[in-house]
């Protein structure tokens, strides 16, 4: 009997995590999610509780994972925090922690991948950000992070091309998910203030939307099949637009 393809998604618990995990369990895949909690439908996913802002936890919860997984065919490093603030004004420890969730930890969760996806053939979906692309402003440190990601993603590539592993990053924009509602809580000054203030830079005008995390699975899904087989290395925009440059407002 063949044993069923297998995903490991870092922050599980979050909106896109929740949402990548749904949509590769209804296809008849194996599912283990590593976050600080459990994710809702816990049934239906094996879990690994663990903060991933250590190469040794991030090491431990890998092998957790492939031992009760038995393989492993992809991987999604979906962990990540939101930060923003004058540069001047972040301290060191607010620095860290974007850094070493964002960046940190997809480092060493795909280093700890890596001997498990070659014998698969398998691959990797970093979750970078339209922040990993283009600088935002009053978000240095999460671009810093963001930005690792997407160089990450390429030199990872061509290190990995050759033995048959496919990296790519997927870059949203604004998605309506926890985190945002979190950087409207912490930073808005007002959920609907600062959804707009979000908004009014997207190209559509009054028919503008934040994406949903369903659509970032059905992209991160897509990037996991054979069908993409020539995508790696790429940095790959979901953001209506928001990335494409300067365009004039009304």
């Amino acid at each position: 009997m063949t044993q069923p393809r297998a995903l490991l998604v870092t922050g599980g618990s979050g909106g896109i995590g929740s949402a990548v995990l749904q949509k590769f369990h209804a296809a008849g895949w194996t599912c283990c999610s590593i976050d600080m909690t459990s994710p809702v439908g816990t049934e239906s996913y094996f879990s690994v509780v663990a903060d991933l802002r250590t190469a040794a936890a991030c090491r431990d919860a890998v092998a957790e994972a492939v031992h009760h997984l038995g393989r492993l065919d992809a991987v999604v490093n979906a962990a990540g925090v939101w930060h923003e603030g004058d540069t001047a004004a972040t301290t060191e420890a607010d620095f860290d922690r974007v850094i070493d969730v964002n960046l940190k930890g997809t480092y060493f969760v795909s280093a700890a991948a890596i001997p498990h996806l070659e014998v698969t053939r398998g691959c990797i979906v970093n979750l970078s950000s339209d922040a990993g692309i283009q600088g935002n402003s009053g978000a240095a440190a999460y671009c810093a992070s963001k930005g690792g990601v997407s160089v990450f993603t390429k030199a990872l590539a061509l290190e990995l091309a050759p033995r048959g592993v496919r990296v790519n990053a997927v870059c949203p924009g604004d998605v309506d998910s926890p985190m945002l509602r979190g950087q409207a809580r912490d930073y808005g000054g007002g959920e609907q203030q600062y959804y707009d203030r979000l908004l009014a830079g997207y190209p559509q005008g009054r028919n503008a939307r934040f994406i949903t995390p369903a659509e970032i699975a059905e992209f991160v899904w897509f990037l996991c099949q054979p069908e993409a087989a020539a995508i790696t290395g790429a940095n790959l925009s979901i953001d209506f637009g928001l990335s494409a440059g300067i365009f004039p407002h009304d």
